[in-house]
């Protein structure tokens, strides 16, 4: 047999090879759009049924609800069984890359060297704009329980360990009151719901860094040690926890597990998009009407969902200046591209840009966009790990040479400069904290490239006539 990371690379290339393939292009996307049109999402096929803590987060509202429903023949029914479901339902990861839940959950599936498996739910939550995962942990707690047993029992795992923002305070103590809850009713533990599964959950606070919510640095924070990446391979599901086989899941992805084995994998693929399949929890914020989150349909496109949901943007659509789509790390959509971009993975991607956590951030007309991504920059240079030296270095030198640019302060030539310096940092960093820092100056870069020459001829001009007048005065 090869080794698993032989096996890892092989399937990770197919995958590649198959994404390329189907990687549609812009027009491609657009003209799916005009045949079909996604979005309103009915209330009976939300899978949040109390995103906003209307009703009881406890156990008793949670079983109301749906939850914990037949769970003991969702087990029963193996480990094949919710792998099929899932892969069936096309779930892709919520948590930012993507990648295909079914097919990352089967990694787990070698034959036992006699080593305990382990489920790590990233509950860190650090990317700006990024709010969905914390009101699912404090307004239906139980959906993210009963999704690690699920889960659990996919991968063959002996115990789960949700690794919480050390700032979610209330999202923590209803948590664990939560699974202390579903100690007490015999639904994870010993005989987790009477089906001769043992499974724990475990909850573990964390203190904040950002880069803990790279998996293989919350693994090393979770084991005590500082939080910086570790190098791959070996990979999380061969060597991860405690040196253990091990998988880190993102709250929505693993909560949403349990809906989908009791509805059906083909229930939740006829939402969205062939590839970009389900229902998405999107959070609006910015310069929009009614900030929220919010459950849709994926593939909605961007204008319907902040329309629907968030009020429109403030002062009219027309006042919009730019969008982030996905969290802080992916790269600003100008208006034109916004009025009828797609909310899925494909989609954006087609506009060089990404879905990511689905944290849409909104800006209007009076904001200033080299300031705001000058920003940004700011938060990488202070979140930077410093173990590798071009995001060490790299960040820094964005940072400064960006607040030049809000200044005006800066040649033309540096622009493009500054371009490079971003694609030489793009890809070789341990972790992809350093694309995250690239990505958002590039997307500023390739559309408002005007803004910052205009900026820079402004200063230049003020600078001259303030020469000027020194000299006649």
């Amino acid at each position: 047999l090869q080794p698993f990371w032989q096996r890892f690379f092989c399937t990770m290339a197919a995958l590649r090879q198959t994404a390329k393939l189907a990687r549609p292009a812009a027009h491609t996307v657009r003209a799916v759009a005009a045949t079909r049109s996604f979005g309103g999402l009915q209330d009976q096929d939300r899978i949040f049924q109390n995103l906003y803590g209307q009703n009881d987060w406890g156990i008793k509202g949670a079983e109301k609800r749906g939850a914990w429903y037949k769970t003991k023949e969702i087990l029963l029914e193996g480990t094949d069984f919710i792998l099929d479901e899932v892969k069936k339902s096309g779930l892709r990861g919520r948590g930012g890359a993507g990648f295909p839940s079914g097919l990352k959950w089967s990694f787990m599936n070698k034959p036992s060297d006699g080593r305990p498996k382990y489920l790590v739910v990233n509950a860190d939550e650090g990317e700006p704009g990024t709010c969905k995962d914390r009101e699912i942990m404090r307004h239906d707690p139980h959906m993210l329980i009963e999704g690690c047993l699920v889960a659990g029992r996919a991968m063959g795992a002996q115990a789960a360990y949700i690794y919480i923002r050390g700032e979610f305070f209330q999202e923590a103590s209803n948590l664990q009151v939560a699974i202390n809850e579903a100690y007490d009713k015999g639904y994870i533990g010993k005989n987790a719901c009477g089906s001769g599964y043992d499974f724990d959950v475990y909850l573990f606070r964390g203190a904040g860094a950002y880069i803990c919510g790279e998996e293989t640095a919350l693994i090393e924070s979770l084991e005590g040690k500082t939080g910086k990446p570790r190098l791959k391979p070996p990979f999380p599901a061969d060597v991860g926890v405690f040196g253990c086989p091990t998988t880190v899941a993102n709250v929505e992805t693993v909560a949403v597990a349990p809906t989908i084995c009791r509805r059906g994998g083909d229930w939740f693929a006829g939402f969205g998009r062939e590839r970009n399949s389900g229902t998405k929890l999107f959070a609006i914020s910015g310069n929009v009407n009614k900030p929220c989150v919010v459950e849709e349909e994926m593939s909605i496109s961007l204008r319907d969902l902040l329309e629907k949901h968030a009020g429109g943007v403030t002062g009219g659509w027309d006042n919009l200046l730019g969008v982030i789509p996905g969290g802080s790390s992916v790269p600003v959509l100008p208006k034109h591209i916004c009025d009828d971009v797609m909310m899925d993975f494909d989609a954006l991607v087609a506009e060089k840009s990404g879905l990511g956590t689905a944290a849409v951030i909104v800006m209007d007309k009076s904001q200033d966009m080299i300031e705001c991504i000058a920003r940004l920059s700011d938060f990488y240079v202070h979140e930077s790990c410093g173990q590798c030296t071009p995001c060490r270095e790299g960040t820094t030198w964005l940072a400064k040479v960006m607040h030049r640019f809000v200044r005006g302060d800066a040649d033309k030539a540096e622009i493009d400069m500054l371009y490079e310096l971003s694609r030489q940092i793009e890809g070789h960093t341990i972790c992809a904290l350093g694309d995250a820092a690239a990505w958002p100056v590039q997307g500023l870069i390739r559309h408002f490239r005007p803004e910052i020459e205009a900026r820079i001829d402004a200063f230049n001009q003020n600078k001259a006539e303030a020469i000027l007048d020194a000299a006649t005065n």
